[in-house]
């Protein structure tokens, strides 16, 4: 005998919008997801409203905008001191409450760089973290650091971030 549809429980599938290396995503449905991948050195910055069901994720790949103003005012998003304002605004007009938002950051890594010349993982996490105080906010939860690369996702619907690591169970922040 077939299998009717109705033998089945079905879930309603997430919309997710990947947000590209240097790239920003900012959403107030709470049927989506905010998706990144190949967070190395960059780092990722995850801003949420808990009440309002709004966030925001930005992929910055470097930490400070000074090296190219030029290119900061075209791609504020490639760069952590640029990318984060840009990043607030950005859920602020969706309507985020500044008093409510939860932060965590995620990446900034150390595995292409091995002798460790350049930094730019260490340095990625110190200018957030400083922007951020500066801004009044701490992170309430931090993956960063290590050796591998990340993956990803906030669902907005409840504010949790899952992060895939090759060769690792997923973990939640």
């Amino acid at each position: 005998m077939p299998a009717s549809a109705s033998n089945y429980n079905t879930v309603p599938l997430r919309k997710g919008e990947v947000v590209g290396i240097a790239e920003l995503g900012a959403t107030n449905d709470p049927g989506s997801e905010l998706v990144t991948y190949c967070l190395g050195s960059g780092l990722a910055i995850i801003v949420f409203d808990q009440a309002k069901k709004i966030g925001g994720l930005l992929h910055a790949l470097l930490p400070d905008s000074s090296v190219d103003p030029v290119k900061a005012l075209i791609s504020p998003s490639l760069f952590v001191d640029t990318g984060i304002p840009a990043l607030l605004q950005a859920i602020a007009r969706l309507g985020a409450s500044r008093a409510g938002l939860i932060l965590k950051l995620a990446g900034g890594a150390q595995f292409l760089d091995e002798k460790t010349i350049f930094n730019i993982g260490e340095r990625n996490c110190q200018a957030a973290k400083k922007l951020l105080a500066q801004e009044g906010f701490t992170p309430q939860c931090m993956d960063i650091g290590g050796k591998y690369s990340r993956n990803l996702r906030l669902e907005i619907s409840t504010g949790r971030v899952t992060i895939q690591s090759p060769g690792s169970p997923a973990c939640f922040i």
